[in-house]
């Protein structure tokens, strides 16, 4: 089948255009100029970019292979059992430049292929390719989206890891798009990561600081035991595969599966050769060898003493690092800010055992904010033919950069209202709501830090007010009161405060617990469930999507604005909607389509909202639709580590 990039509507694939919304299926759009682009073509026509759908391959012979393994680790051959391996090179001869990996002529090779005697030194060979058909579904992809179940017999081993950690959504294992075996190759494709720079690269920069070396050190203690539960913590012990994304995220460019993950039984190894955190400290004090850099004088003695076996478990390194992190507290001396600060999670088993052990610290990694980004937009729909809602964003976004520091400040509002009495009336009401709380905050929001909950709901209830004048001036009653609901964000560089009148929505989305709402809506049905009612009853309910309360058509006597806090102590994407995008749980059903690709920087959130309009208009269509995203990044503070 064929997936519409604008509307995600599944087309036969003979279609040339979607069925549901007319989008061609034969071409791309160039991001750059715009242009429509064939395909399968791998660059723009018009500007040269690069517009075509890139995969990096990892291809391996299928060979009869091992029963033990030699002193260096590697597998030698037996008949008896196959394994993968390269010890035949003219498999791979068919394979050229501008050929073709799969018999269906999907994807094309963007590389010429290496001299045979590096073909059988490597465990594998990888490249690029461009995928010809990017809008035809994997047999992975279809499976990953539906939930269902593989036939592992059918799926390459170099792939099953892969999919193994896909439910993790973990962001530094990569992507897989799609595997097969063809002849006695394998063939696994997986998200492009070859462009991103190795993380030894990065850490020679000047500009990165301890901190954000220390966060990666604990990052890789992470992985290594998310790796572990599929043999694949060799992936952390080769350098070139170690990335840093846009966000200096440490990312993996690829999986190596641990020899002894490919033997159906144990295999005696020498204790000394088995993998263990000895062999992630051997790995960090390879990057430090060959950053060049001076380390700090704990660094290196945790190095030693993993080496020398003193640290042994996972348990025992975190233990040590927020010993001398402490010692770094009280040598920088930096202004504690509980408020401000994220506690590393760990396992639940980790987290158990420290729960036990009341003499284990909690280490408190305090974040600030990195980037902050946003966009707004507002749509009529398809069936009305004036818009009611309306919008505001007021942000102010300092950035300071200096030679070994980076610093940005930020102090945005962003308001969203749905406006209700017809026309001349609800699209009256929704901008004077906004335009009122827009000039409080101008004039009273002056310190560099978020309002007070009196205050938010100050200017609330002085929105309220204007509105709830203009109806008693212009003697509407009943119905033909204006008003309208309100949700708004307040934004003090990683500290955020929220506020809600109505059933326009704030939405949350971070890689580790997907979407949430923020807000309850102030709505008949979620006040029967508050009492106690069963939601299918409350729901039952023929007035169950009546608003309780609004602004404007009473007093302030009338509406109790919900005011909360909150911290942003990982990345995040706040969505501010309208009913037009919320209804039909259209966000919670395409949430991971259409945001959460809107994590990374490397997306445009302009476009990104544009496809949620488009999403919503076909998804529902009936009313105003309005949305703002505002994406936060955040990153450890070097004033803030700091231990309880």
């Amino acid at each position: 089948m064929l997936i519409c990039p604008q509307c995600k509507f599944e087309n036969p694939n003979s279609n040339k255009f979607c069925q549901s919304c007319g989008t061609s299926l034969a071409h791309q759009v160039c991001p750059e100029c715009g242009v429509d682009v064939a395909i399968n073509a791998q660059h723009c026509h018009k500007c040269g970019a690069e517009c075509g759908t890139i995969w990096w391959a990892m291809i391996t012979q299928v060979t009869s292979a091992v029963s033990a393994i030699e002193e260096t680790g590697e597998l030698t051959p037996n008949s008896e059992n196959p394994v993968v391996g390269i010890t035949d090179t003219s498999p791979f001869l068919k394979l050229a430049l501008d050929s073709y990996l799969d018999s269906q002529q999907r994807y094309r090779l963007l590389e010429s292929l290496p001299n045979p005697e590096i073909i059988a030194a490597n465990k594998s060979l990888t490249m690029r390719v461009l995928d010809c058909q990017p809008y035809q579904v994997s047999l992975i992809e279809a499976s990953l989206g539906h939930e269902t179940k593989i036939a592992t017999q059918t799926i390459p081993d170099l792939a099953k890891a892969y999919l193994e950690l896909q439910v993790e959504m973990h962001p530094a294992i990569p992507k897989i798009h799609d595997a097969w075996q063809q002849d006695d190759l394998q063939v696994v494709l997986l998200e492009d990561r070859s462009n991103l720079p190795m993380l030894v690269d990065v850490w020679q920069q000047d500009t990165i600081t301890m901190l954000e070396i220390l966060y990666w050190f604990y990052q890789m203690t992470q992985l290594w035991e998310l790796l572990e539960k599929v043999g694949c913590r060799q992936s952390l012990l080769e350098l070139s595969n170690l990335r840093v994304d846009e966000d200096q995220v440490l990312v993996l460019q690829r999986l190596y599966i641990e020899p002894s993950a490919l033997i159906p039984q144990p295999c005696p190894q020498d204790e000394e050769q088995a993998l263990s955190i000895k062999s992630l400290g051997q790995v960090w004090r390879n990057l430090c060898k060959q950053s060049q850099r001076t380390q700090f004088g704990f660094v290196v003695q945790m190095l030693d003493d993993l080496e020398s076996g003193k640290i042994n478990t996972l348990e025992q390194l975190r233990s040590l690092w927020q010993t001398q992190l402490s010692l770094l507290e009280a040598e920088s001396t930096p202004e504690k800010s509980p408020s401000s600060s994220t506690i590393l999670q760990f396992s639940d088993e980790t987290e158990d055992t420290m729960i036990r052990n009341d003499d284990i610290p909690t280490m408190v990694l305090s974040m600030q904010l990195s980037s902050l980004e946003y966009a707004g937009y507002t749509d009529v729909g398809r069936q009305r033919d004036h818009n009611e809602d309306y919008f505001g964003i007021d942000s102010k976004v300092h950035k300071l950069e200096l030679p070994k520091n980076r610093l940005v400040t930020a102090q945005s509002v962003y308001i969203l209202c749905d406006g209700m009495g017809g026309h001349a009336g609800g699209e009256v009401a929704s901008a004077l709501a906004v335009n009122t709380i827009r000039k409080y905050f101008q004039e009273t929001w002056v310190d560099a830090e978020l309002p007070r909950k009196e205050s938010i709901r100050e200017a609330v209830y002085l929105a309220n007010q204007a509105i709830y004048e203009l109806n008693q001036k212009e003697a509407r009653a009943g119905i033909g009161r204006m008003g309208t609901t309100l949700v708004m964000l307040l934004l003090q560089d990683n500290q955020a405060a929220i506020a809600h009148v109505g059933d326009s929505r704030l939405y949350c989305l971070t890689r580790k617990r997907g979407l949430e709402q923020l807000t309850i809506d102030h709505e008949v049905g979620q006040r029967e469930i508050a009492r106690g009612v069963e939601p299918t009853i409350a729901y039952g309910r023929a007035d169950a999507y009546q608003l309780t309360q609004a602004l404007g058509p009473r007093n302030e006597n009338s509406i109790h604005p919900d005011v909360e806090f909150f911290d942003i102590n990982e990345d995040m994407l706040l969505v501010l909607v309208s009913d037009g995008l919320s209804d039909n749980d259209c966000l919670e059903t395409n949430w991971q389509t259409h945001l959460q690709p809107l994590l990374s920087s490397s997306s445009n959130l302009e476009k990104g909202l544009q496809d949620l309009i488009d999403l919503a208009n076909e998804h529902n269509g009936h009313d105003n639709i309005t949305a703002i995203l505002v994406r936060v990044k955040v990153r450890p503070s070097q004033q803030g580590l700091f231990v309880n």
